[in-house]
């Protein structure tokens, strides 16, 4: 036996079970998107949430985040993860 058919049929990947319609590392959990009508939402949701703020509300945090050692974005994002100011 050569050494490349061995290596070869060690590497390969394993067997997915016939039917199941999974790749490897799916937990097999439900889907993060029920329906189409989910997932346009949750983007209209999205874009509405970071929508560009009135000029003085951008530079109020922008001062903020500067002062905490911050990015706008990471700022912006930890306001709107907690629904508070930092």
């Amino acid at each position: 036996m050569r050494l490349d058919s061995v290596s070869s049929q060690s590497m390969a990947a394993p067997a997915i079970a016939q039917g199941s319609g999974v790749g490897i590392g799916h937990n097999e959990g439900p889907p993060l998107v029920e329906s189409q009508w989910h997932l346009a939402a949750w983007r209209m949701a999205h874009k509405k949430a970071w929508d560009n703020p009135p000029i003085e509300v951008v530079r109020r945090r922008l001062k903020r985040a500067q002062a905490l050692g911050m990015s706008y974005r990471e700022y912006t994002l930890e306001i709107l993860e907690r629904g508070r100011y930092l």
